[in-house]
């Protein structure tokens, strides 16, 4: 827990430095102008890409896209909650109910947008029996994320984590037994593939382990479908957008056909577009 609470009094600080650097204080979205669609998206393919696709269908329709890329993970819901913006696009539900529920932020997903399936990767075995004792083992630092490798490596017969808890609220805390004694690195999930030749073991997003060359088959342990529910990648908003003339309108473009077939050949197609499950059944199932 204690982990936990530095995390969040860390991210608070980094929110107000980032959100006053970036100058994304202060103004609200749309406010001059009904027809204009303001959006903070993160600088990544499978959300920069299908926003510009987005972004022409939308202004072929007579509406006026303002994009606002960043790097970081932490600003875009502040500038959504504060009204700047009318939506963002950089997360998976596990993270943004994380995220909201620790700064009391009033944001919810507005639709799906990709699934991101994950698994640990290695440089250095082949086989993830080969790990030795003390192996280090790269993991995301943010807490919606973090119980994900461990659980992998649970299924292995690795570790032995304490029973009763959400996949998304599994932390180091939960460790019962560690018999190989692997140590644990946990990095900011947008540097984990830079930190995998540096560890004998780390979890990657099937996006990040591409970006450096690694196919979902060369992962020592990668999770099945239904683990990877809660990890859907989504639009988020204020709640009752996805209702209104713009939220519908934006729902549209970014499940166009032209999105999907984007999505169809990104990385061979690895990444699943579940535009007709419903977010609010989903939340309900990972028993929050």
């Amino acid at each position: 827990m204690q982990r936990r609470k530095f995390l969040a009094g860390a991210i608070s600080l980094a929110a107000i430095v980032s959100l006053t650097a970036c100058g994304l204080t202060g103004g609200t979205a749309g406010a001059a102008d009904n027809k204009t669609i303001k959006l903070i998206v993160t600088e990544s393919a499978p959300t920069q890409e299908p926003t510009k696709i987005a972004q022409k269908i939308l202004e072929s329709q007579g509406w006026k896209v303002d994009v606002k890329y960043v790097t970081d993970i932490v600003q875009p819901n502040f500038a959504v909650a504060n009204g700047e913006f009318d939506a963002n696009y950089f997360q998976h539900a596990a993270y943004l109910e994380q995220f909201t529920t620790d700064k009391d932020l009033d944001v919810e997903t507005a639709f799906y947008m990709y699934g991101s399936p994950a698994g640990v990767y290695s440089t250095k075995y082949k086989d993830i029996k080969e790990l030795p004792a003390g192996a280090k083992i790269a993991i995301p630092v943010d807490p919606s994320n973090n119980g994900r490798a461990l659980a992998l490596l649970e299924s292995a017969g690795l570790l032995k984590l304490a029973k009763g808890k959400s996949l998304i609220h599994l932390s180091q805390d939960d460790i019962i037994e560690n018999p190989k004694n692997f140590s644990f690195v946990e990095v900011d999930q947008q540097s984990l593939s830079k930190t995998l030749p540096d560890v004998d073991a780390g979890f990657l997003f099937i996006r990040l382990g591409a970006e450096i060359g690694l196919k979902p088959s060369d992962a020592l342990l990668f999770e099945k479908e239904e683990d990877a529910l809660p990890f859907i990648n989504l639009v988020a908003a204020k709640p009752g957008f996805a209702e209104t003339e713009k939220g519908k309108a934006l729902e549209a473009a970014y499940h166009s056909d032209e999105v999907k077939e984007w999505f169809k050949g990104y990385l061979g197609g690895a990444l699943p577009t579940p535009w007709d499950r419903d977010p609010a059944a989903d939340l309900k199932a990972w028993n929050i």
